[in-house]
């Protein structure tokens, strides 16, 4: 139960992830489209806003590689195919960025210096704060993921738990069953000894009930059939009561 619980949540999120995905890569497209066509400032915040998108699509990525394990059997190879051409695409994308970014000249314009300026020191700064920004995001989701992984267990937990004390009822009936069996089947001998020994003239009969002074409602019914049933007189036939015996 544990696992089909994990199969369709797993599911769920990847093709949830794999959505959001594609909107994170066709505005990252887009914006290394528009790069080219800057140069200085405009440029440098181009470049930012893509190093972002990417840096969200790497996200997606690593939380689609968490989801993977928890896709059912029968689609993990068709997941499997979707996730390595995603993964690619990411790829493919960080490299242009990459090259875009490399060229320093179209980047900074007519300031660019081998000296940092004040310019300069401001964009590093946007930058650590930008990549802090980023962790702080990846942090939460890996904090989801962990919960929603802990809940999944609890669920485990709480199934095996219930399966156990159903086990445990069924053993106990069972056992109570086997119990009653047993005391059938010693009443039937009872009633069958009791029969037998009711197979006697009276005066036996009421010696055999007053035995130790123990008188039963059984003994007082057997005794009545008796003696309606001309058993005092001696008019008698065991044979006839052999349903007893």
């Amino acid at each position: 139960m544990t696992d089909i619980l994990d199969s369709e949540a797993g599911s769920e999120r990847f093709s949830s992830y794999e959505a959001e995905l594609k909107l994170v890569q066709a505005d990252l497209q887009q914006k290394l489209d528009q790069i080219p066509e800057l140069s200085g400032e405009p440029r440098k915040a181009a470049i930012r806003q893509a190093e972002r998108a990417l840096e969200e699509a790497k996200e997606l990525i690593d939380q689609m590689r968490i989801e993977k394990p928890n896709i059912p059997a029968p689609a993990k190879n068709k997941i499997n195919q979707r996730f390595r051409n995603l993964q690619h695409d990411v790829d493919e994308l960080g490299r242009k960025l990459t090259s875009l970014s490399s060229d320093r000249r179209a980047l900074f314009g007519n300031r660019y210096s081998d000296n940092p300026t004040q310019d300069d020191q401001l964009e590093q700064r946007q930058q650590l704060l930008s990549g802090t920004d980023r962790l702080e995001r990846s942090s939460g989701r890996l904090r989801e993921s962990q919960r929603i992984a802990l809940e999944t267990e609890d669920i485990g937990r709480n199934t095996l738990a219930d399966l156990a004390t159903q086990r445990e009822t069924i053993e106990n009936t069972r056992r109570n069953l086997l119990e009653s069996e047993g005391y059938t089947d010693r009443s039937i001998k009872t009633l069958r000894g009791m029969a037998r020994r009711y197979c006697l003239p009276t005066n036996t009969l009421v010696g055999l009930q007053n035995d130790a002074g123990r008188v039963t409602v059984d003994d007082v019914v057997l005794t009545d059939w008796v003696k309606q049933d001309g058993y005092e007189s001696g008019d008698y036939d065991c044979d006839n009561y052999a349903g007893f015996v």
